[in-house]
């Protein structure tokens, strides 16, 4: 390729510790070595960055970033001045934030390891490059997501976790805009470990809704886990072990947020389920969260003991159940995301209850095929052929509904 002809340029990045874990690469990143941004865009690279010099290939849209140096100038993860001149591989290394990240691979397969991060690998160990680690916020984020990739076999430097609370007591986290930590949150929810990104942002104050769950009490015939908090990282472990979408995690991980509340004004988690819901929008809110992971949310936290106690109820609670409250019918694909959540809640709740059976899917589905079977256009056909318009039709499609409903919990019983 014309444009890397006497480039001088390294693989950097994750692509080198990746290739030493024998994991499969993904993003080839390089730095580069004696250019300026005209001579790259000279050679047909396309610039992406304006702060920081970032240039992708034309033809693989690899990144090809010039070496720098950067001087925090203010608070945030943003507030850095770059500096292009007379930058060394080593100076440009220096920079990243862990060892594991900060190593370069030469053409002939040679690895320049400045900061020991090859012996890092070995020792499953996050270390941080520099004390300069805790001028930037957004550090104490990955370092907790790199530990929901790699899992509980690795571990968080003494040294640097001391420089993630240093960062955290200076109110630098504060300054982290929503969209970082929301893209930070939900790299780390697609992670294997991804209960580990929340664990070890505890205490940070970046989930407070979280932090709230700590030592909330829970009926121990019901939650023989512990309290809120150890719940939710259940619901969520084991939402990412039967391989659930990212959305059902999201939902799995907040489906009690309202138990705090609920438990500091009654004594008690009664009521939750309505409690959480303006909790959970306000963190939507607060965050960018996507509004299908919104909407899947709420309709987890508002309904999850209904679906629970499904096999109880009668024709008219299973109505505003299914049709009303979770709108089955019209959207079941969230629908099954929704049983799916409610099955990692009943199942989140330590080793005696990972493996229950979850019957509740089933009988929804029964209900679902039900529901399926009343012919609404028939209906209206008949209703309008007798002279019934407006809300009459769509009483006579909800009587068709509850009866259909009433049939099946009927058939059930006998």
């Amino acid at each position: 390729m014309e444009q890397t002809q006497n480039l001088h340029h390294y693989l950097v990045g994750g692509y080198v510790r990746d290739h030493l874990l024998e994991l499969e690469p993904h993003d080839r990143d390089y730095v580069v070595m004696g250019e300026t941004s005209s001579s790259m865009l000279s050679r047909g690279f396309i610039q992406v960055g304006k702060d920081f010099p970032v240039f992708l290939h034309p033809e693989t849209r690899d990144e090809y970033a010039l070496a720098r140096t950067e001087k925090k100038n203010g608070q945030g993860s943003s507030a850095f001045d770059c500096d292009l001149d007379n930058v060394s591989l080593e100076e440009d290394l220096a920079r990243r934030d862990l060892t594991i990240n900060a190593m370069a691979l030469m053409s002939d397969q040679s690895i320049i390891d400045p900061f020991d991060g090859q012996s890092d690998l070995k020792k499953r160990c996050l270390r941080h490059t520099t004390k300069a680690f805790a001028e930037d916020p957004l550090r104490v984020l990955r370092v907790a997501r790199f530990l929901a990739r790699f899992g509980p076999t690795w571990h968080i430097h003494p040294e640097t976790e001391r420089l993630m609370r240093t960062i955290r007591d200076s109110g630098e986290l504060t300054h982290l805009s929503a969209d970082r930590i929301w893209k930070e949150t939900h790299k780390a929810l697609q992670e294997p470990y991804a209960h580990l990104y929340f664990e070890t942002l505890k205490g940070f104050g970046v989930f407070p809704e979280l932090e709230s769950m700590i030592g909330i009490p829970q009926p121990p015939n019901h939650h023989p886990e512990g309290d809120v908090f150890t719940h939710a990282l259940l619901s969520l472990e084991r939402a990412v072990s039967l391989d659930h979408d990212t959305p059902t995690r999201f939902s799995a991980l907040f489906h009690d947020i309202g138990k705090p509340e609920s438990y500091k004004c009654n004594g008690n988690l009664h009521g939750h389920e309505k409690t959480g819901v303006p909790l959970l929008i306000a963190l939507c809110e607060r965050l960018p969260v996507p509004k299908k992971y919104k909407e899947l949310a709420i309709i987890t936290c508002e309904y999850h003991t209904h679906c629970h106690r499904i096999a109880e109820m009668k024709a008219n609670r299973l109505f505003h159940f299914l049709v009303r409250g979770t709108d089955a019918l019209r959207k079941p694909e969230r629908f099954k995301q929704f049983i799916d959540a409610c099955q990692c809640d009943a199942q989140g709740r330590g080793v005696t209850h990972r493996e229950r059976p979850y019957p509740q899917r089933n009988i929804a589905n029964t209900y679902l095929t039900a529901l399926s079977g009343v012919d609404r256009e028939g209906i209206v056909k008949k209703a309008m052929a007798d002279g019934v318009k407006g809300v009459e039709i769509g009483l006579r499609i909800e009587m068709a509904y509850r009866r259909a409903l009433r049939n099946v919990s009927m058939s059930s019983q006998r």
